[in-house]
């Protein structure tokens, strides 16, 4: 079994995620929009939107206001935002991939680039760094799920291919098609997820100091503060100790 090696700025990034609790809505609200006019406006029906609806749930957002974001799919709104994805680097070359969904892709670039260069780093082609990440679907259980042992049986019945577990949780892994089937399986052995989505799982994580650190989250902060913004994905690992002082 895979050793879990979560970023160690999670306590960061839980508290963080607290406070911007109404943007996170916002950006949720946006995703289950575009799903729904891409699909059908039936979680049932659409995969991509039942995936957006579970996340909005994990974030605790009322039910009303995820039916408001599907009904909006049906009057209009939501057709001019378009999918992109931007890589680059951070300082010391780590590996930074961020997704956006927006309805004017000149200032979502303008804003991007300017978060990478304030931050030291730069802001790359499409390619550039996404071959240094696995693309795949991550199925998040809590620790009272089961022994690691127990969620690893699971998961290999469900037709995942990995495990990382270790005292916050379990994460599991598996392909992309497989996704929501390995999910509805995972249920019913072991109850409902935290979470299910597609992530960019870094193929390898690189330790950082106190200084690189600060640099590098202060552009994850920029980054996923931005309205554009949806999801901000990297390869470092901050030690205890840095994490610590952070």
């Amino acid at each position: 079994m895979a050793g879990h090696s979560k970023w160690a700025n999670i306590q960061h990034r839980k508290g963080k995620q607290d406070k911007l609790r109404s943007k996170m809505f916002s950006k949720l609200s946006k995703e289950i929009t575009v799903a729904a006019k891409m699909g059908l406006p039936d979680p049932d029906m659409n995969p991509r939107l039942r995936l957006a609806v579970k996340a909005a749930k994990a974030m605790s957002m009322p039910k009303d206001v995820i039916d408001r974001a599907i009904k909006k799919s049906q009057m209009g709104d939501g057709a001019d935002y378009t999918e992109i994805r931007y890589e680059g680097y951070g300082v010391n070359g780590i590996a930074i991939i961020v997704e956006a969904l927006t309805d004017n892709l000149n200032r979502t670039a303008s804003n991007v680039r300017s978060y990478f260069t304030k931050c030291g780093g730069n802001l790359g082609t499409t390619g550039s760094v996404a071959h240094s990440f696995d693309r795949v679907g991550e199925i998040s259980y809590p620790a009272s799920a089961g022994s690691a042992d127990d969620v690893m049986l699971a998961a290999l019945e469900a037709g995942a291919d990995d495990v990382e577990s270790d005292a916050d949780g379990h994460w599991i892994y598996c392909r992309v098609e497989n996704l929501s089937e390995v999910s509805d399986a995972l249920e019913k052995a072991l109850g409902e997820s935290t979470e299910s989505k597609l992530v960019w799982k870094p193929q390898s994580l690189t330790e950082v100091d106190l200084d690189t650190a600060q640099k590098l989250m202060r552009l994850v902060d920029l980054l996923e503060e931005d309205d554009d913004v949806q999801t901000v994905t990297h390869n470092f690992d901050v030690p205890e100790d840095v994490a610590a002082l952070l």
